[in-house]
């Protein structure tokens, strides 16, 4: 092998008018998690965290017309409120899942906060677009939640 990694790597950065503290806590507290996460039509009935290096997580998520299914593993970086890692397992998967990582960095800059997201590496371009439009939904529902909250 020459030191290259197979996969496709998934980038998001949304640009949110709050500060890094609180989006910090809306992607690390079960209450704030629960309500934003998942794509449009999708809830969190359930998040579990042992919000520590190593600690694991799990979140149920249910779509509005089908049986919940579930995601889980183990946050590998925790540096509030500026950066937050973890692995990304599908308990049901696909054939085409597989272990990946999420990594989000938050940057003050003035009144908003820039968040980064690097999520991957995955197999094929179908699974980079499911997260890809998964994510961008729940950036959609997260900006919601933090305008109504002003």
């Amino acid at each position: 092998m020459n030191g290259q990694v197979d996969g496709l790597l998934l980038e998001l950065n949304p640009v949110f008018s709050a500060p890094p503290e609180r989006i910090f806590a809306l992607l690390t507290e079960p209450d704030g998690l629960a309500s934003w996460w998942g794509p449009h039509g999708f809830t969190l009935p359930e998040a579990r965290l042992d919000l520590t290096v190593g600690g694991r997580y799990r979140f149920t998520m249910k779509p509005a017309d089908g049986d919940p299914f579930h995601l889980s593993g183990r946050f590998l970086e925790i540096t509030p409120p500026r950066r937050l890692a973890y692995t990304f397992n599908w308990e049901e998967p696909t054939p085409d899942d597989r272990e990946t990582t999420a990594t989000f960095t938050l940057d003050a800059e003035g009144s908003v906060t820039r968040v980064a997201l690097w999520h991957g590496l995955f197999a094929t371009e179908e699974r980079l677009a499911l997260h890809r439009d998964g994510w961008s939904e729940s950036f959609q529902k997260l900006r919601r939640v933090l305008e109504s909250h002003g």
